[in-house]
């Protein structure tokens, strides 16, 4: 199979969807591999390594994608991009479809196959495509909110873990899962009093015995949302539904009840948030501010430590790109039941049906394409 890896054009987005590593693997295994020249610049990864590692560089994005059979990119197609996707072209990609109608109707346009990384599942219904960004997240959450609570940056003028004599700061992280889990050792590694709310009990059960005395747990519900929101100082959203669009755990009009100078990082972004109030925002504008609570809000949050986050993601997408190479999408597919429940949108026809859902849309059963 030709595969094609090209740079990243999103604002600040310095990763790459392959190291020259990964790469060499699906080289060795008779594929070819075209990377756009500075693709893995961002990342630590020159173009002298993927040479070495047997692959060829092209000089324009335009090129990558016209010789390509296989798109692997970090994240969606953004609207320069929609014009180069081919009739049957296989992109493999975080697409997050539900969060963003223009993006679902120009690849339905493009009669392309779009495999999103995000609704890749395991066994266990684990997603270990977006496992490894959201560890990067989750830890990065904890990271920018310290930060964003310093006065200068509009924050309440706290520090998370506080000193001998003087209380730390309340986090609280709604969700327990990837994200959530890592945010929560970050923030009570630095000695924050860290509240993980969840919905569901056993994982309630699993966080309190593993983590340490300053973290506590409570069941989410709207009442004791709004109980806790009063008291905290950083909020973290990591709240996820797989596919489709995040529900608003926190609505515009509780803002009013929170301290002044309190930040909200919602992780959720790129899937829609899990707060009313929060919009999509760049590494290059990452904050704003509504009723004196900071929002921080950038969709691609392990872009900023990209060396770290490229090897991660190469980690866990490499075994499913031989795979979707070694076989071609439709056996592969067909043979690999969590790797067809990536497969969103195929020559025209929404197959996923959280995206369906999300904009009235037909769906078609995935199946009928694959026998």
């Amino acid at each position: 199979m030709i595969i094609g890896v090209p740079k990243e054009i999103k604002n600040n987005e310095n990763r790459v969807a392959l190291t020259p590593g990964g790469a060499k693997e699906l080289i060795k295994r008779g594929h070819t591999v075209y990377v756009q020249s500075t693709a893995g610049e961002g990342s630590g990864f020159e173009d002298s390594e993927y040479n070495e590692a047997g692959a060829k560089i092209l000089p324009t994005i335009e090129d990558t994608y016209e010789i390509a059979e296989m798109i692997m990119k970090v994240k969606e197609p953004i609207a320069p991009e929609y014009k180069l996707i081919k009739k049957d072209q296989l992109v493999f990609t975080y697409f997050h479809f539900a969060s963003y109608e223009p993006l679902t109707t120009a690849m339905i346009e493009s009669k392309s196959v779009c495999l999103a990384y995000e609704t890749v599942e395991n066994k266990d219904r684990s997603l270990p495509l977006l496992v490894p960004m959201s560890e990067v997240a989750g830890r990065m959450a904890i990271q920018e909110g310290a930060k964003y609570l310093e006065k200068p940056m509009k924050g309440r003028g706290i520090l998370l873990g506080g000193v001998p004599g003087v209380q730390p700061a309340k986090v609280l992280i709604l969700g327990g899962g990837v994200v959530g889990t890592n945010a929560a050792k970050i923030a009570a590694g630095m000695g924050a009093d860290v509240t993980i709310m969840d919905l569901n009990l056993s994982r309630l059960r699993y966080l309190d015995d593993v983590m340490p005395d300053n973290v506590n747990t409570m069941m989410s519900n709207e009442y004791n949302i709004r109980k806790l929101i009063s008291t905290h100082d950083l909020i973290i959203g990591g709240v996820l539904i797989p596919g489709a669009k995040a529900p608003n755990l926190i609505t515009k009009d509780m803002l009013k009840d929170m301290l002044p100078g309190a930040v909200l990082v919602d992780v959720a972004v790129d899937q829609g948030g899990c707060i009313e109030t929060c919009k999509p925002t760049t590494h290059e504008d990452p904050v704003y501010i509504i009723d004196d609570i900071v929002h921080y809000c950038v969709a691609n949050m392990p872009g900023a430590v990209p060396y770290t986050s490229t090897l991660a993601l190469t980690n866990a997408t490499l075994p499913y790109a031989i795979e979707l190479a070694n076989k071609g999408w439709k056996k592969a597919c067909a043979d690999n039941n969590g790797l067809k429940l990536g497969l969103n949108i195929i020559d025209g026809k929404v197959v996923y049906k959280a995206v369906a859902d999300a904009f009235d849309l037909p769906h078609t059963e995935v199946d009928s394409f694959l026998n």
